[in-house]
C-alpha cells in the first residue's frame, strides 16, 4: 500500500506560481509511476502530468505544457508539480496518483491505483 498526501495548494493571482508536493509513505516511489490530475467544479477529473518510475518518460496535458513541471525526489519520497504562469482556468482540486511501475505512463485516472486526498488550487484573475 502507498499512502499519498498532497500539500502546497492555495490562492494565487493569475500569472503566479505554486509548487505542489506529494509525500508518499508505505512504499518507495522509485517503484511507481506517478501522476497529477485535477478536477474543477462540475467537471470530470482530468490528466495534468505524469512520469515513469525512473523519471525518464514524462507526459503533460497540452493545456499545461511549458507551464507545469513534474519532478520527484527519491530521497524524500516526494513528487512535485511546479506550476508557473497560472491561469484562472487552472483552478481545481489537484490530486496526486500512483501506479505500479510500467513502461506506459498513464494519462487516464483508471490507470492509477493510489490517490491522495487532494489540494485546492485557486487562481484569481
Amino acid at each position: 500500500q502507498v499512502q499519498l498526501i498532497e500539500s502546497g495548494g492555495g490562492l494565487v493571482q493569475a500569472g503566479g506560481s505554486l509548487r505542489l508536493s506529494c509525500a508518499a509513505s508505505g512504499r518507495t516511489l522509485s517503484n511507481y509511476n506517478m501522476g497529477w490530475f485535477r478536477q474543477a467544479p462540475g467537471k470530470e477529473r482530468e490528466f495534468v502530468a505524469a512520469m515513469d518510475w525512473g523519471g525518464g518518460n514524462i507526459n503533460y496535458a497540452d493545456s499545461v505544457k511549458g507551464r507545469f513541471t513534474i519532478s520527484k525526489d527519491n530521497a524524500k519520497n516526494t513528487v512535485y508539480l511546479q506550476m508557473n504562469s497560472l491561469k484562472p482556468e487552472d483552478t481545481a482540486v489537484f490530486y496526486c496518483a500512483g501506479a505500479r511501475r510500467s513502461l506506459r505512463v498513464g494519462v487516464q485516472s483508471s490507470e492509477y491505483t493510489y490517490w491522495g486526498q487532494g489540494t485546492q488550487v485557486t487562481v484569481s484573475s
